[in-house]
């Protein structure tokens, strides 16, 4: 957190009990992605990865909206000087989409207003969303003559290919209430109660064994298009069969109390 001796910065880290909140924090920009933030975030998702204490993140964001994508302005600036901008998985550092989903812990995304472009795109990264009455999702990339190739991948494994197709043929923006029809969003809440849903959510998750969460997501994320039988044969992470976490699950069970997770 800023002591007010210098300028904000751009990416809040917060610990609430076993779930890491990091909240975007560029509000005059609309919590724009610029190099420095993208790099910020990146670092974010690996330190909570390696933090075994951290059982959850949630992915906010201060000011109207959640994340308005790239900083145009800025990528602009660099246009002008001639600077090459390289297809996501091309350049010399990972894409944050790509390294959001496969962050092995548990995600969560709280929208408040817009989430255009690549803020859409995270939000997608996430494992589940909770959006606010005020929340927008938009991928206006056919309007800018963008990519959107995290989006254009990620949105028909979300929702059904007749949505996807609206939102990425005509960059328009839909709203919260068809964002949850087309199952986009988990949870949809009042005005500004979005990161308060998302952190019950969380908690209620980090109550629950480590081992079995990660197989849960690991699996998800990489079996999701295998055919069944190489999807059931997967072994991803810790086996929780042999884990000393299911037999404590088990043990908690039995004496009615609740479980001491060792993550192992």
């Amino acid at each position: 957190m800023a002591d007010g001796s210098g300028p904000e910065p751009e990416l809040l880290v917060h610990d609430d009990g076993p779930v890491r909140i990091l909240t975007l924090n560029r509000p005059h920009r609309a919590n724009a992605l610029n190099p420095s933030l993208r790099a910020l975030l990146m670092q974010a998702f690996v330190s909570a990865e390696d933090d075994p204490s951290v059982r959850v993140i949630v992915l906010a964001a201060t000011g109207k909206a959640f994340c308005g994508g790239h900083d145009l302005k800025e990528q602009a600036g660099r246009d002008a000087t001639g600077s090459v901008l390289r297809a996501p998985t091309r350049g010399l550092e990972r894409n944050i989409c790509e390294l959001l989903l496969e962050t092995w812990k548990p995600t969560i995304a709280a929208v408040e207003g817009a989430a255009a472009g690549a803020g859409f795109e995270m939000a997608l990264a996430c494992d589940l969303r909770v959006a606010s009455e005020t929340a927008r999702f938009l991928l206006p990339e056919a309007k800018r003559g963008l990519g959107a190739q995290f989006g254009i991948t990620m949105l028909p494994r979300v929702t059904t290919s007749a949505l996807a197709f609206e939102i990425l043929y005509t960059g328009d923006p839909i709203d919260a209430a068809r964002a949850r029809e087309g199952g986009l969003v988990n949870q949809v809440v009042p005005a500004g109660q979005a990161l308060v849903a998302a952190l019950a959510l969380a908690h209620r998750i980090a109550g629950n064994a480590p081992v079995t969460l990660r197989r849960i997501k690991e699996t998800i994320v990489r079996g999701t298009g295998l055919p069944t039988a190489a999807a059931l044969r997967l072994n991803e992470g810790l086996s929780p069969y042999d884990s000393e976490d299911r037999k404590e699950g088990v043990r908690a069970f039995l004496e009615k109390r609740p479980p001491v997770w060792k993550g192992r």
